[in-house]
């Protein structure tokens, strides 16, 4: 689970403020704590004392070492004792004096070996959710979306009402959530403005990173304006890694205006063939083709896409080429958003 660069700098920044804050209230904790018992003191330096004279003892040559090491052993286990008693009578744990390490599995740094721990990656979690927050508005939830907006009757272009057609979408957008993990399809949501598409579109991208998963959530207009900066702006691949190393990536509104740029359609390829799995939203219904003919394996795997010429649409070329890549590479689940009622 890659997180962008940008929530993992965050993490660690936090990782080590709250490293820093935890050791700095156990050291004041335990100065207190000798302040008030100053035998605890004395016995704690006669500790340190007699784990030095065990190890000179040993080191002696040419002498019977064992009774001046039983002594000491002795001696310790009668200071300690007395610590107990003073600990005990005070109601004081015996963590004050020796408090655990802020993490007992990598002790504050974040990893242990080369693999991040649960602690760092707990801060990740956190850091992407605030993100997603900033980004969608904190509201969206599946709770949230409203069914009974769509109308029961029959629709003779879909077959069934769109409250069927949208109990199904939103069953499989739930289900996708809960389930999402390595190996899960894409996605394309279809269907007109304000029907629900981004909405939907943010509670998965809550739902999966709620599931410590690393989600991208951005418009198909700020992605793309993104690889502009790198492209033009010099050392800002901050900027665009994070569309190449996240478990899902969601385009929200990819080809609303048509304005795909032909320079754009190989960083298109290339973000789609780094993330097996992406979640995309558009407002066309249709694919608008100007004397590009798709690959046959197109139409094998898609043979219900309605696909026509229309000779009025000078951009039409480079977003039919853009739907085109994002179909045969990424090969999503199509679900479409009925027209609710008014």
């Amino acid at each position: 689970m890659a997180y962008s660069e940008a929530v993992l700098h965050r993490a660690r920044e936090r990782l080590l403020q709250e490293k820093n804050l935890y050791e700095a209230e156990t050291a004041a904790r335990r100065a207190q704590v000798l302040q008030a018992y100053p035998r605890l003191r004395e016995i704690d330096q006669a500790l340190r004392q007699s784990v030095a004279g065990a190890v000179a003892a040993a080191f002696r040559k040419g002498e019977d070492t064992t009774a001046a090491i039983a002594a000491l052993k002795e001696k310790n286990l009668a200071l300690q004792r007395e610590r107990e008693w003073i600990l005990a009578s005070a109601e004081l744990d015996e963590s004050v004096l020796d408090p655990p390490p802020f993490c007992p599995h990598c002790g504050g740094s974040g990893y242990v070996g080369s693999s991040m721990c649960e602690c760092l990656r707990e801060l990740c979690r956190q850091e992407q959710k605030k993100e997603l927050s900033s980004l969608l508005g904190g509201k969206e939830s599946f709770d949230g979306f409203r069914l009974d907006l769509y109308p029961t009757e029959p629709d003779p272009n879909l077959g069934v009402s769109p409250r069927q057609l949208m109990e199904r979408t939103f069953r499989r957008c739930r289900r996708y959530a809960r389930e999402f993990g390595a190996g899960a399809p894409s996605l394309l949501f279809t269907g007109g403005p304000g029907l629900g598409k981004t909405f939907l579109s943010a509670c998965i991208a809550r739902a999966v990173a709620d599931n410590g998963f690393s989600v991208v959530y951005d418009t198909a207009g700020k992605l793309f304006s993104d690889f502009e900066a790198v492209k033009f702006g010099g050392n800002q691949q901050d900027l665009t890694r994070k569309y190449l190393q996240c478990d899902l990536l969601i385009i929200d509104d990819l080809g609303t205006d048509c304005l795909i740029p032909k320079e754009y359609l190989d960083t298109l390829s290339c973000i789609l063939l780094s993330n097996p799995t992406n979640l995309t939203t558009s407002s066309i219904r249709e694919i608008e083709i100007l004397g590009y003919k798709l690959d046959i394996n197109f139409k094998l795997s898609y043979p219900d896409i309605y696909i026509y010429k229309s000779g009025f649409s000078i951009i039409a070329p480079t977003f039919a080429i853009a739907f085109s890549k994002l179909f045969l590479i990424s090969k999503p689940l199509i679900l479409t958003f009925p027209e609710p009622i008014l």
